[in-house]
């Protein structure tokens, strides 16, 4: 339910899945605590993403499938804020919108549901594994090229009911949002970074607001969290500076260590035969400090083949095979 208190409406746009509900509500509690003078109403979104549940999410296109839509409202002054999970976001900025507050961040590994309760070492060849994700397929195909992986869409409680019902024996999600509907006690294995690398800006939520809209922005700044902003910047930054796409076989996570960011990512193929990874640490104390570490990532792997990786990752879906899309 949304969060009510008197004084003057701010209109918070989201999806209308549970997690994303859970997530808009998420951040107008937190925008309450500092601003107790404003009511905050939820309007919800059937977004692209939504609508289409039939075809893999790469083959109907790769730039805002969970978020135009409600970009769009936001442009046009519908709503006031815009909550999103912030892996879904496009790296290329929406004209006239910005990111008033990153929220500080979930656990942002990959978790391993599985029907029988066995760990990713333990699964008996050929079992069939969902995923609606490139970069969850490149390198889990790395690890066990033996898996069965198989396209699944949905949100996080359709894609457990279709475990517990046989249609797959184990899938791969993200553990922010088991944990944040409760769920993480269906995670047979939270897989490590090193087994299984997130996607950029994973387990964090993206609060966006109007670039004109100061009162809006001052009110959404307060609740940002720069560490988690600068780490998700750096984490992004590879992915726009390769021109990747939200559902490219890439992963990177950036970490904050005795005061300085270690940024890692990854690309591989989609068939798991080849990974290219690479890694940059130092000081990033602003922004431009996180978007040069990206960027030095970015062309680490570019200069190791990145860009044939992906170029193939493309013709893959182009040509029909099995892909899918975010979690």
């Amino acid at each position: 339910m949304s969060v009510r208190v008197s004084g003057p409406a701010i209109r918070i746009g989201t999806r209308a899945s549970r997690l994303a509900l859970w997530q808009a509500n998420h951040a107008a509690a937190r925008l309450a605590a500092v601003s107790p003078d404003h009511r905050f109403e939820l309007v919800t979104f059937q977004t692209t993403g939504d609508r289409v549940t039939d075809v893999a999410l790469p083959r109907i296109g790769d730039r805002g499938l969970f978020t135009r839509d409600i970009e769009a409202a936001l442009h046009e002054g519908a709503i006031d804020v815009a909550v999103h999970s912030l892996k879904d976001l496009p790296t290329a900025g929406a004209p006239g919108l910005t990111l008033g507050a990153v929220l500080e961040r979930e656990d942002p590994r990959d978790a391993l549901v599985s029907t029988s309760g066995a760990p990713l070492a333990a699964l008996p060849a050929g079992t069939r594994i969902g995923t609606s994700s490139l970069r969850r397929r490149a390198q889990l195909l790395a690890l066990r090229p033996d898996l069965a992986i198989a396209d699944i869409r949905g949100n996080v409680p359709t894609r457990l009911d279709k475990i517990a019902r046989g249609d797959y024996e184990g899938a791969l999600l993200a553990l922010a949002g088991l944990r944040r509907l409760g769920l993480a006690d269906r995670a047979a294995e939270v897989l490590a970074e090193d087994v299984l690398l997130p996607a950029p800006g994973q387990g964090a939520l993206a609060v966006q607001v109007r670039a004109d809209d100061t009162r809006t922005l001052a009110l959404t700044a307060s609740i940002d969290h720069l560490p988690t902003r600068l780490a998700t910047l750096a984490e992004r930054t590879v992915l726009g500076a390769l021109r990747g796409g939200c559902q490219a076989p890439l992963g990177a996570m950036a970490r904050w260590q005795d005061g300085q960011l270690r940024v890692t990512a990854v690309v591989g193929a989609v068939d798991g035969t080849r990974m290219i990874r690479a890694e940059a640490r130092g000081p990033a104390a602003g922004a431009g400090a996180a978007v040069a570490l990206g960027e030095q990532v970015a062309e680490d792997l570019r200069r190791h083949g990145a860009g044939d990786l992906l170029a193939a990752a493309r013709a893959w879906v182009d040509a029909g095979a099995p892909a899918g899309g975010t979690a």
